[in-house]
């Protein structure tokens, strides 16, 4: 009869790992990069810099408390560039990534791989002890039936 079979559901230690994998996706998700909304293919409703050629006039900096409440492109990462288009010569908004963010990003992933890392060495550990007190008790009563 094969390991398991009569049990309902995943053995004990199978299940730990799943859950394990649900939170390590969990993780990255969290850690990925925000996806910029889907606009319309009308050209009247897109911005600027997406038909032409822009200037970026100021760098990639954090949204103020103002323009977090009036400018939509705040909301996705909470920083902005301010652009010059070329040919329109509209100045707008543009949210972008500053160097900051992504580091501090960067840094919560490899926090959470080390994590992840650390449980599975300490789930190996154990596991190997388990095996390790199972082969000793075999060779002992080996022993004694002699």
């Amino acid at each position: 009869m094969p390991a398991g079979a009569g049990r309902h559901g995943l053995p004990p230690g199978r299940r730990l790992c799943w859950l394990l994998c649900a939170l390590a996706f969990q993780l990255s998700q969290a850690a990925a990069p925000v996806r910029e909304e889907k606009l319309s293919v009308s050209a009247a409703s897109l911005p600027c810099w997406m038909v032409e050629e822009f200037v970026v006039a100021e760098e990639c900096a954090p949204c103020s408390s103002f323009q977090a409440k009036t400018t939509p492109e705040c909301g996705s990462t909470g920083y902005v560039e301010k652009i010059t288009c070329s040919l329109s010569k509209r100045n707008g908004f543009k949210s972008c990534r500053s160097a900051l963010m992504e580091q501090h990003l960067f840094w919560k992933f490899e926090g959470a791989v080390m994590g992840v890392a650390l449980v599975f060495a300490c789930l190996v550990i154990v596991r190997q002890r388990q095996l390790d007190r199972r082969a000793l008790e075999k060779v002992r009563k080996q022993i004694e039936s002699i």
